[in-house]
């Protein structure tokens, strides 16, 4: 039974792995360059695992930070937005609560691609809504890189890896921090334009076994792009409209750091100028799942996103899935 609760964040943090990948390091071994990558994807460097680093290892991290940032330790759940878990079974939420010190506490795994955040965030305050909760910690993470054909030039020059976190308290709708209305939305029917074809149950119970590039993450770029765009924009203008702002009210944009040229299309697409958007897609690249939450932390570390800010936040991933939100930027402390 819903208590009327709205759920605040409190603490932010982030994490990237320390391998930092160039275009000249891409380009050394793919048939590509520096300025073919940069002009199609606004991507000069990107944050790469190691041998040993899993999506749980970069979890755990960005979740010790947004702890930090909030002054408190304690939470009651703990949600996991990722597509690369560290094993198929079973959920990776668990062994990252328990590598966080957080005891027994409710912990699961949220998987919607790169809207992963946002559906998160959805999960997150539904049980501080529900009152199953208080406190929740929401991360965002994701290994890509291992999941993608390392010789496939259209996706390894994009993808990256990364984490990002928020925790968030029970409150009230009116306060700085409070999640705005949530607008969520998939297309099972598109399913293919961004998927792993094998390793799941379809193809393990067909009785053959799957090509090799069938485990690899694939993407139909020209048509993901489109279906990006109108559904950012979409959902970005209803999010906003049920807030009750004017698009020209909101002083950040932070979208899924999926492509400079899809950032662009839907920023133009709102009207919102280019000083109103926050991006750091040429130094991370496509971290998935942890995008927004990573340039969240790092725009509040740097100052170009501070107290009082109307964001308004949207992403596009597989699925397909969509989604978007709005939130006035709370005063966080950052580590």
């Amino acid at each position: 039974m819903s208590t009327g609760r709205a759920a605040v964040i409190t603490g932010i943090g982030s994490y990237v792995p320390p391998n930092v990948v160039t275009n000249d390091d891409l380009a050394a071994r793919l048939d590509t360059s520096d300025a073919w990558i940069r002009s199609r994807t606004g991507i000069a460097e990107r944050c790469v695992v190691t041998p040993g680093t899993s999506t749980g290892n970069l979890a755990v991290e960005a979740g010790l930070r947004a702890l930090k940032s909030a002054g408190d330790e304690r939470v009651e759940a703990v949600v996991l937005a990722t597509t690369t878990p560290d094993q198929p079974c079973p959920a990776t939420a668990p062994q990252v609560a328990a590598r966080l010190g957080l005891g027994q506490v409710p912990a699961f795994d949220v998987a919607a691609v790169c809207s992963g955040f946002l559906y998160g965030l959805a999960s997150a305050a539904g049980l501080i809504a529900a009152g199953i909760a208080d406190r929740v910690l929401l991360i965002a993470a994701d290994a890509f890189t291992t999941i993608i054909n390392p010789e496939d030039r259209t996706t390894a020059v994009i993808f990256a890896d990364g984490a990002g976190a928020v925790v968030l308290r029970a409150g009230s709708a009116g306060e700085p921090g409070a999640i705005g209305p949530l607008v969520l939305g998939s297309d099972g029917e598109l399913s293919h334009l961004i998927e792993v074809p094998a390793g799941g149950s379809r193809q393990r119970s067909s009785g053959r076994p799957g090509d090799p590039e069938d485990y690899f993450f694939r993407m139909l770029g020209r048509d993901t792009y489109r279906h990006a765009v109108e559904r950012m924009t979409a959902a970005s203008t209803e999010a906003a409209g049920r807030t009750g702002w004017r698009l020209a009210d909101v002083d950040r944009f932070v979208a899924h750091q999926a492509n400079a040229r899809i950032l662009e299309a839907v920023s133009d697409r709102l009207g919102i100028p280019a000083e109103r958007r926050l991006s750091n897609i040429a130094r991370v690249g496509n971290t998935g799942a942890a995008s927004i939450p990573l340039l969240l932390a790092e725009a509040t570390a740097e100052g170009s996103l501070a107290a009082g800010h109307r964001v308004l936040l949207t992403a596009f991933g597989g699925g397909l899935s969509w989604g978007a939100a709005t939130v006035t930027w709370p005063e966080l402390q950052t580590t």
